[in-house]
């Protein structure tokens, strides 16, 4: 299956109509994305492998491309996005395998 039908490029003229829809949302949620991803306790780069991390987890496709490029441009080598991609994998096989307590639990309770 080609991505272009599961997932449609994103282009100006689709920006623009979301926008239009909702724009004072929009306006907040750019000025909360820009405050979140500046300099801070934790240098940009940093703040972007977290997002490529978070990315993979949540799946979402142009999250991924966008903080990979993001990453990149604030100095994370290839390397480094790579086994951030890597903890994320940890992260989500370890709590599927986490919340195999609350089968568990569910088990003992069945006579």
């Amino acid at each position: 299956m080609e991505t272009e039908n599961l997932y449609p490029a994103t282009t100006k003229e689709l920006a623009d109509k979301k926008a239009a829809l909702a724009s004072k949302n929009l306006e907040a949620w750019r000025n909360f994305s820009k405050t979140v991803f500046e300099e801070g306790a934790l240098p940009e780069k940093t703040k972007q492998l977290i997002a490529v991390a978070v990315a993979h987890v949540t799946q979402c496709p142009y999250c991924i491309r966008s903080h990979s490029k993001q990453a990149m441009r604030k100095g994370a080598s290839k390397e480094e996005i790579m086994e951030a991609i890597w903890v994320a994998a940890e992260m989500r096989a370890g709590a599927a395998y986490a919340h195999a307590t609350i089968a568990m639990d569910e088990m003992e309770k069945v006579v």
